[in-house]
């Protein structure tokens, strides 16, 4: 306990506190249209073609926003780019409060929603950006921590529709807003760090690399398997066992607390057993879980038990790709990151799509599990061949930090 007061003194504990907290509305709004979903496919009778896209809209415009944000943070400071971006977040959800009465519309206010998933890299970057090097692992581990936001979302958005309507949810959820908003204002100051203030060159070197692609293709198993996945649980146990719409809420809180939870975990085991050794096994139980959830159908039990373990594993491989980022790129932890993210979190939107096609068309979500398992085999596969270079040069064995790191 000591030590971790001794962390928290040794940067702006404020700051960090409103980074998290930021972040963690953000992550909730991001998802909001999945934990509504049940609700919005019964009024618009969406087929699962239709469901999957409303669903990945908002995580496709998430990715794609991350950039012009962070850009948008060198300019003007990453608290005030914040307090833009939770503006505009307002804007969106009065959207669909006032405005939504269509299928199209609908996708319109998934577009303006995915601005809340832009919040990653800012957040990170400003809750850490007090800290000195030896702790702003932690303190971006603390903050990433903030996507326990989607395991909130699901749990309140369904209870809140039951009572007020669906609509009326995005309503009460603008006016929620302006709890980060004002924690923003009140306790975090501008970092006086100058690691957020990289050129457009400096942003995309990495992924002039062989490596920069490897991390963002295992990022987009990981972080988007879990961003994809907690979007689509809602529908799926409520299409799939026939549980209430609150039900498959709660359900699907319990996978989404697990992956918030085990991201702190994936990193501190990575600094002490290797992030690429923690990786192989999240991939490969990934691997397994999707598929055993694919042959699982019939019970809501296994079910339950095989997504809790498989999203463990989702958050603990965030914590430990991010482990590794610092060890390969030390001077541009933070752009390398960033692009990262950028680049992985577009894979995000494949689950719902995939899970929408493999119902419409093969009449089971089973092939759409399938397929996200052949996905995480294969960057194990991609993994292991990469470590044999990654551990002769800039990484010791298994991804342990280099006694000159």
């Amino acid at each position: 306990m000591s030590g971790f007061r001794h962390f928290l003194k040794a940067g702006h504990a404020p700051t960090l506190g409103a980074a998290f907290f930021y972040f963690a509305f953000s992550c909730c709004i991001w998802v909001m249209n999945g934990a509504m979903a049940p609700f919005i496919s019964e009024i618009y009778n969406l087929s699962p073609t239709q469901k999957g896209v409303m669903l990945s809209v908002p995580i496709f415009a998430g990715a794609l926003m991350r950039f012009p944000l962070g850009v948008l943070a060198q300019y003007i400071g990453r608290k005030n780019a914040t307090l833009v971006e939770m503006g505009l977040i307002m804007v969106a959800l009065l959207f669909g409060y006032f405005f939504v009465d269509s299928y199209n519309s609908l996708l319109a206010m998934g577009v303006l929603l995915g601005i809340a998933g832009a919040s990653f890299g800012v957040a990170l970057s400003l809750g850490s950006g007090s800290f000195p090097a030896r702790y702003k692992g932690l303190a971006m581990g603390l903050v990433g921590a903030g996507n326990v936001g989607t395991a909130v979302s699901v749990l309140i958005a369904p209870a809140l529709a039951q009572r007020f309507g669906w609509q009326s949810v995005y309503g009460i959820a603008a006016v929620a807003m302006l709890l980060p908003l004002i924690a923003m204002i009140l306790f975090a100051k501008e970092p006086d760090d100058v690691d957020s203030h990289a050129t457009l060159r400096e942003h995309v070197a990495c992924l002039f690399e062989k490596d920069g692609w490897a991390f963002s293709l295992i990022y987009a198993v990981t972080f988007c398997g879990f961003i994809g996945l907690a979007t689509f649980l809602p529908s799926y146990y409520y299409d799939q066992f026939g549980v209430s719409k609150v039900q498959a809420g709660q359900l699907s809180m319990l996978a989404a607390f697990m992956g918030a939870a085990l991201r702190i975990f994936g990193g501190w085991i990575s600094d002490r057993w290797g992030g690429v050794n923690t990786l192989s096994v999240v991939l490969l139980t990934i691997a397994v879980t999707l598929v055993l959830c694919g042959l699982a159908g019939s019970s809501l039990v296994g079910t339950t038990l095989l997504v809790m373990l498989c999203f463990a594993a989702l958050g603990a491989g965030n914590g430990a790709l991010f482990q590794l980022v610092p060890l390969r790129w030390p001077l541009a932890t933070a752009v390398a990151g960033s692009m990262i993210g950028e680049i992985g979190a577009l894979g995000g939107g494949l689950v719902p799509n995939a899970m929408g096609l493999s119902k419409q068309y093969a009449g089971s979500y089973m092939w759409g599990f399938f397929f996200f398992a052949a996905l995480s085999v294969g960057m194990l596969v991609m993994l292991r061949v990469m470590q044999i270079r990654w551990t002769r040069t800039w990484a010791e064995k298994g991804g342990r930090a280099r006694s000159d790191h």
